[in-house]
C-alpha cells in the first residue's frame, strides 16, 4: 500500500485525506507505511520516542518473535532497517556473527536493537539483556556502537538504554 488515500501537505509531518477512509486496518496500514518510511534510509534517528514509537507500529503485530537492526552512519542517519531473525512465540535464535556481517557489509557506525515480544509485554528478559551484551561485545571488535535495544510490545516499548540495562 502507498498511501493511495491520503498525501503529504505544503507542512513537513501534515497528511491530506483524498477519500474517507474506510475502515481501522486502512488506517494501521497507512501507519505501518508511515513508521517503515520514517526507517528509511537518510533519516536522521536522534530521539528514542518516535523510533520506539515507529517499531511499535512495525512490530507489535507480529505472532512470533522478530529480531531486527537499524543500521546508522556516522551522523546517526539510518541505513537499513532489517529484520534478521523470526523465531517462536517466545525466543528468537540472533547469531552475533550475522549482525556483524550485516553492519561491515554496509559500513555502518552504529546500530540499533529491537524485536517484539508476542505476548505484548514489552519488559525486557535476562536472555534479552544477555543478547544485547553478546551482540555489544561483537560489534565492539569492529567499531560498531550499539546505541540501544528496543523491546516491543503492545503495551508499549522498552528501552534498554534508557533503563540503563546496557
Amino acid at each position: 500500500m502507498r498511501y493511495p488515500k491520503f498525501r503529504a501537505s505544503d507542512i513537513p509531518g501534515l497528511y491530506i485525506l483524498d477519500s474517507t477512509v474506510m475502515s481501522e486496518g486502512d488506517i494501521l496500514a497507512m501507519a505501518r507505511q508511515l513508521s517503515h518510511d520514517s526507517l528509511s534510509k537518510g533519516r536522521f534517528l536522534t530521539m528514542p520516542g518516535p523510533t520506539k514509537d515507529y517499531l511499535q507500529n512495525l512490530m507489535q503485530d507480529y505472532e512470533h518473535e522478530v529480531f531486527a537492526v537499524i543500521l546508522l552512519d556516522t551522523l546517526q542517519r539510518v541505513i537499513g532497517f532489517h529484520e534478521l531473525f523470526r523465531g517462536t512465540v517466545n525466543t528468537s535464535t540472533v547469531y552475533p556473527r550475522e549482525v556483524v556481517k550485516l553492519a561491515l557489509t554496509h559500513n555502518a557506525v552504529a546500530a540499533v536493537f529491537a524485536h517484539n515480544h508476542p505476548s505484548g509485554v514489552s519488559i525486557p528478559s535476562q536472555a534479552d539483556i544477555d543478547t544485547t551484551k553478546r551482540l555489544k561485545d561483537a560489534l565492539a571488535l569492529v567499531d560498531v556502537r550499539v546505541l540501544d535495544h528496543i523491546v516491543v510490545g503492545r503495551d508499549g516499548c522498552t528501552s534498554l538504554a534508557e533503563t540503563g540495562r546496557m
